[in-house]
């Protein structure tokens, strides 16, 4: 069995493994418009190997269900109209059992096209495909939690499996001289079309932090009243704050003077020594400024990473999300994937604890509207 097949199969599977603890009412409710339901992420990823696979390069293929296109398809103009993104949780039939019909569907196709010999071309839409599989699987896990935290009586997804109760393994600075260094990806391997453009830019000597803010950190942030204070805030993140009414990160409250975080194991005690998370970018910027720091920028966290232990937090950089040089944007459906949302979003390097295995590595560049902070991130400091 060659090794993209076993890839795809083994990606394929865990998709289904993140769903085993879930009841049936779990897979339909989509309480904001920024996350989707798991019936949605269980679709939209077959609808990717379908859409952009088997219809093309699957002599004579049958699709699966003609509504489906128009269902399941997230923002790819280039293919058509699209259910609309804030009522997918609004989307009851198909049923979950027809959704999982259609994945064993497609996968019987998939497996039999790489069964035979594959030219270039499909291969690298194979592993485009497992790779959108595995970043929406890290989105089904985290949506998932943002719609248990409406819960009032805190809903425990799955015994021993918290995300969040790591603590560091490292402290001090790290210093890194003037220099030029090389950005970007280079060499061999699967990567996305954003880290492309390896090019050379010129560093000031700086130092960056080993560790990750902790919870104990960013509590005597709080408790110095700096949710009140407009000094520590750029203009548009303190009026988040004020308009959102913003008091401590996702997740947290206080009961009975004690504080306590919604995890995927239930409400649990605010652990002090634990890694900071769930932390949106103008909080992180507002922590930074808080202690005389700053945020790293994304080129210094890249030439600084092979000496800092990261991979437990989605690290905010000061880095707007633009291209590098000599970008294009690939012809067809597959050049909307990064390209279009170069604009009013913020950089995060690093992974988390919910970034499949083997999906991470040091030029990835992740990308959130600032306000965001749903996804498992955290801070790390320079200066």
């Amino acid at each position: 069995m060659n090794s993209i097949l076993q890839l795809f199969q083994k990606t394929r599977r865990h998709s289904v493994s993140l769903c085993e603890p879930l009841e049936i009412e779990d897979y339909i409710p989509q309480p904001v418009d920024f996350a989707s339901p798991p019936k949605w992420h269980l679709s939209h990823t077959t609808w990717f190997f379908e859409e952009m696979i088997l219809k093309k390069f699957f002599e004579n293929y049958e699709i699966f269900n003609p509504h489906f296109s128009f269902l399941f398809n997230s923002y790819y103009h280039t293919i058509g109209e699209r259910a609309i993104r804030t009522e997918r949780g609004t989307i009851t039939r198909p049923t979950v059992k027809e959704v999982y019909e259609y994945r064993k569907y497609v996968e019987k196709y998939i497996e039999e096209l790489l069964q035979k010999e594959v030219d270039l071309k499909l291969e690298e839409l194979i592993i485009l495909g497992i790779n959108h599989e595995q970043q929406h699987q890290e989105l089904l896990i985290t949506d998932l939690k943002h719609t248990f935290s409406y819960n009032p009586i805190h809903p425990v997804y799955k015994e021993n499996f918290n995300l969040t109760a790591q603590e560091n393994e490292e402290e001090g600075w790290l210093k890194v001289p003037e220099g030029i260094y090389e950005i970007g990806f280079k060499g061999k391997g699967f990567h996305f079309d954003n880290e492309e453009g390896c090019h050379k830019i010129f560093l000031q000597e700086f130092e960056i932090s080993k560790s990750l803010v902790t919870n104990k950190e960013f509590l005597e942030f709080m408790e110095n009243g700096a949710y009140e204070n407009f000094k520590f805030w750029l203009d548009e993140g303190w009026n988040w704050v004020t308009e959102n009414n913003i008091k401590s990160p996702l997740y947290w409250k206080k009961i009975n003077e004690k504080w306590f975080s919604y995890t995927l194991e239930g409400l649990k005690p605010i652990e002090p020594n634990h890694i900071l998370t769930h932390i949106s970018f103008y909080e992180a910027q507002a922590f930074a400024t808080w202690k005389g720091l700053r945020l790293p920028t994304e080129f210094e966290w890249e030439v600084a990473s092979n000496h800092l232990k990261w991979g437990k937090r989605w690290e905010w950089t000061y880095s707007a999300y633009l291209p590098y040089p000599n970008f294009k944007i690939a012809k067809g459906a597959v050049g909307e994937y990064n390209g279009k949302f170069m604009i009013n979003q913020m950089v995060l390097r690093g992974s988390s604890t919910a970034t499949p295995k083997g999906h991470e590595r040091k030029t990835y560049r992740n990308f959130f509207h600032p306000k965001y902070r749903w996804q498992i991130t955290g801070i790390r400091l320079a200066k």
